[in-house]
């Protein structure tokens, strides 16, 4: 990977990847190149025309521009945000054969330019869609990282510091699993600073009950269904978790996030692309991090891993 030189190259310059790249813009000092790529070449410079305009306004300063795929040879970071969107009612599983092609047309391309840096994947359904990439760029696979969960993650701890009345960053809580219907909480595991919320559920001298936390888990899993009937397509939390992914990766901070994975042998599963919570710096995933689950959690976080390897094993790669 070009270490002197912070370049991440943008592919698909729909909503979700022109929310990350101005929020790449805003945020400053994350990268000091960025390329746009897409289909529509006009709009790639339109793109970048507009976010260069407003450079005088941003923290850093930063080279932006309309490439093609041979400028991905020195990059960073590839970030994919192409595909054909989710429409409402379409389950994000739904999509999955459409975006397969449009992932072929890119991938490939991007392999032959001699790119030896980090996929991340950002497209629906993103989990499957990793594991297209993995497939297709034949890259270690702690170079290809899905979104995951990251985004369902900051859901979650929004949810619960609104109902607890603390600030989110005190709550470490997790959404794993597949990004879709399949997703969960492993309530087990979620803490209010060092006090687990379990305990904290049990205890009558307040008014916090379980079944809150049910409501709020389907809150959680429902909320892009919600969006997209309100507003057609969901894309600045997923532009913000591209962006903070990225500057985890770029800044070497092996920082913990929930993002899909490749599983070797953790959670008991192997060979499927997941959202769970891993280590992620410079080289990419530097660990998956393998939480305690109960027996309920290991079956829903199985039955995850089930619909997901299922849904690939129709593809031809």
């Amino acid at each position: 990977m070009n270490t002197d030189r912070r370049k991440v190259v943008l592919i698909g310059t729909g909503m979700v990847g022109m929310s990350f790249a101005y929020a790449l813009v805003n945020q400053g000092g994350i990268c000091n190149e960025l390329v746009l790529i897409d289909v529509n070449k006009e709009r790639a410079g339109g793109e970048a025309m507009d976010l260069n305009h407003g450079l005088a306004f941003a923290k850093s300063n930063m080279k932006i521009y309309a490439g093609d795929y041979k400028d991905c040879k020195d990059a960073d970071i590839i970030v994919i945000a192409a595909g054909v969107a989710q429409k409402e009612g379409e389950s994000r599983l739904d999509l999955l054969q459409r975006n397969t092609e449009v992932f072929r047309s890119i991938v490939t391309p991007v392999v032959r330019s001699g790119f030896d840096g980090i996929f991340l994947v950002a497209t629906n359904p993103v989990d499957i869609m990793t594991r297209v990439t993995y497939e297709l760029s034949r890259f270690g696979a702690s170079r290809v990282i899905g979104t995951g969960t990251t985004l369902d993650t900051a859901r979650l701890r929004y949810l619960l510091g609104d109902y607890f009345t603390v600030d989110p960053k005190n709550i470490h809580a997790y959404v794993i699993g597949e990004h879709g219907d399949s997703e969960f909480v492993p309530l087990s595991q979620v803490m209010l600073a060092t006090k687990s919320v379990t305990g904290i559920l049990e205890d009558s001298r307040n008014s916090y009950c379980i079944d809150d936390m049910q409501k709020i888990e389907e809150q959680v899993r429902t909320s892009a269904y919600k969006i997209i009937e309100a507003k057609r397509a969901t894309y600045y939390g997923i532009g913000m978790a591209l962006t903070r992914i990225v500057k985890a990766i770029l800044g070497d901070e092996n920082s913990v996030l929930t993002v899909s994975a490749k599983l070797c042998g953790e959670y008991g599963s192997r060979d499927v692309f997941i959202g769970v919570p891993a280590i992620i710096g410079r080289n990419g995933i530097k660990e998956i991090l393998e939480l305690s689950l109960n027996d309920d959690e290991k079956g829903k976080f199985n039955s995850s891993v089930k619909i997901l390897k299922e849904h690939f094993e129709g593809l031809e790669i």
